[in-house]
């Protein structure tokens, strides 16, 4: 099949951002640069929705035939297809193309919820036991993998990526279990290990960032002393250490699925089936 040529393209890559925490960003520039080194775009611009660059702003300024703009969110949900779509112009999933005086503007599925997600959470999984095998890394034959979301009552969606990540994985045959685990939504993070039937558990957290739920209240919810994970925090520390033992059992807990490097082809999906198998070029 004939590769699409996207170099009248400009890709934004979207990210919530807040002013509360700086590593919630940096996923969006971490995959930015990687993307702007691979010089498949004319052009690869960072956005935000809480945060400066803001996303209109970013628009605003960007003349090119098409540009393409891929939500850097972990779910289909509140923000990724309600308010973001609607503010811009857009209408998910019915309404995903926009004409302007300039350009053709194409906005993508969240990144989050993409099967390819798949490889990114194994390969989450793969590296925090191959770093920390202490005292020798566990055969996945015996070990349980869960799958961490924040999990919400604002949007039902918010849920569906992980648990069908837990689907796919599970049906590979790879883990003794696989699960997930949420930090608003039953079934819980916190006491998670008591139903878990095996002695090892990788816990996956399903977050764009290694922002504040994945490194200070998680590991709060897996039975980590709040007073050490602040410590560990304010040190520049990892606040989990790799694995720790709770009830007679060992859990490993990596970084987030977001900083994975494999994300940069998951963005570069997205805009692949935003625009289809032919190539499409609006006049400016």
């Amino acid at each position: 099949m004939q590769s699409e040529n996207f170099s009248d393209a400009v890709l934004v890559i979207l990210g919530h951002g807040t002013t509360l925490n700086a590593e919630s960003a940096a996923p969006v520039f971490q995959h930015a640069a990687e993307l702007r080194r691979r010089k498949i775009f004319a052009a690869v611009r960072e956005a935000f929705w809480k945060q400066e660059p803001h996303i209109k702003t970013v628009l605003a300024e960007i003349a090119a035939p098409r540009v393409f703009i891929v939500p850097f969110f972990i779910s289909e949900g509140y923000f990724s297809t309600e308010i973001i779509p609607q503010e811009l112009g857009f209408s998910f999933p019915s309404n995903l193309k926009l004409k302007t005086q300039n350009s053709e503007l194409h906005y993508c599925r969240p990144v989050g919820s993409h099967d390819s997600m798949t490889k990114v959470i194994l390969a989450r999984a793969e590296e925090v036991v191959k770093q920390f095998p202490f005292p020798r890394a566990p055969k996945k034959s015996e070990t349980t993998l869960l799958i961490a979301g924040h999990g919400t009552g604002r949007n039902a969606k918010s849920r569906k990526a992980v648990e069908r990540q837990v689907e796919l994985i599970r049906a590979l045959n790879i883990f003794a279990e696989v699960g997930a685990v949420f930090m608003e939504e039953a079934p819980f993070i916190k006491g998670c290990h008591a139903a878990v039937n095996t002695k090892n558990i990788i816990v996956v957290p399903f977050f764009i960032s290694d922002g504040l739920h994945a490194v200070e209240d998680i590991p709060v919810l897996l039975g980590e002393p709040d007073r050490f994970v602040k410590e560990r925090l304010a040190a520049g520390q990892p606040t989990w250490r790799n694995p720790t033992e709770r009830d007679g059992k060992r859990i490993w807990y990596s970084a987030s699925v977001g900083t994975e490097p494999l994300l940069a082809d998951v963005i570069f999906e997205r805009v692949k089936e935003a625009c289809g198998s032919r190539s499409e070029s609006a006049q400016t």
